[in-house]
């Protein structure tokens, strides 16, 4: 069916109807890709890598399915030139475009086709060509660092707070960290260290912030209520500091 195709690429600022009279766009295939393309990935990554534990498949798979790489997969393919699109778009909304309809393609794939025919779509037309999976594992992925640098782009505040320590069953203790942007909770994180739990936290909030719209948009919101209000009358937000910062 070619329309779902057409659907796939087909951004919310097109306003397009139905003919039932419904807006047209791709968010919802966007939803659907997403959840078939992690459960693909997790399923070639099972098999790929037999003797590897569920921390290091996670990770790995986090690694293809971020935003940059699925960006990037988009404009591999062409998708980049097919999208159809308002010329009056956001920049975050542009940059988002291309990982989106990536998502929202591989959901039409799904619908028209079925898993198996997706799964060997993924296979052969992405991560064969595109995607080096022994060399990708190794590669380290600091989602800390990634996180303040989208913050300090959007120029909005950003701070890390320890919530609670305990310990598991062996006596090792355990972190817990959440991440605030602009005072919002964006991620909880554990770890058996702080800095692994900052960095899982970090990674919960690029996976809000990758598929909350609403989330991204509350957080300028609420940035652009705290630029009408006087410097002393804001409430204090604690900064990240350069040990933060360097993990220590």
């Amino acid at each position: 069916d070619i329309r779902i195709y057409e659907q796939a690429l087909l951004h919310k600022s097109v306003f397009v109807l139905s003919e039932q009279g419904h807006q047209m766009n791709n968010e919802r295939l966007e939803f659907l890709g997403d959840a078939i393309l992690d459960a693909i990935i997790a399923d070639i990554l099972y098999n790929y890598f037999e003797h590897k534990e569920e921390g290091f498949l996670t990770n790995t798979r986090s690694k293809i399915v971020q935003r940059e790489m699925l960006n990037k997969l988009a404009m591999e393919i062409g998708l980049d030139k097919l999208i159809k699109s308002s010329a009056h778009s956001s920049f975050h909304n542009t940059y988002n475009m291309y990982g989106n309809a990536f998502e929202a393609l591989v959901g039409a794939i799904y619908i028209d086709q079925g898993y198996k025919r997706c799964k060997k779509f993924i296979e052969q037309r992405i991560i064969k060509p595109y995607i080096d999976l022994e060399q990708l594992s190794r590669k380290d992925v600091n989602f800390k660092s990634k996180l303040i640098e989208w913050c300090q782009k959007k120029k909005v505040r950003i701070s890390f707070a320890l919530i609670e320590q305990f310990f598991d069953d062996q006596s090792n203790p355990i972190f817990q960290t959440e991440v605030l942007i602009e005072g919002l909770s964006a991620g909880i994180g554990s770890g058996y260290s702080k800095k692994e739990s900052q960095q899982n936290a970090a990674q919960m909030a690029l996976k809000k912030i990758k598929k909350s719209h609403d989330f991204v948009t509350t957080i300028f919101e609420v940035n652009m209520q705290k630029e009408e209000i006087p410097l002393e009358q804001q409430p204090d937000i604690e900064t990240i500091t350069e040990q933060e910062e360097a993990g220590i």
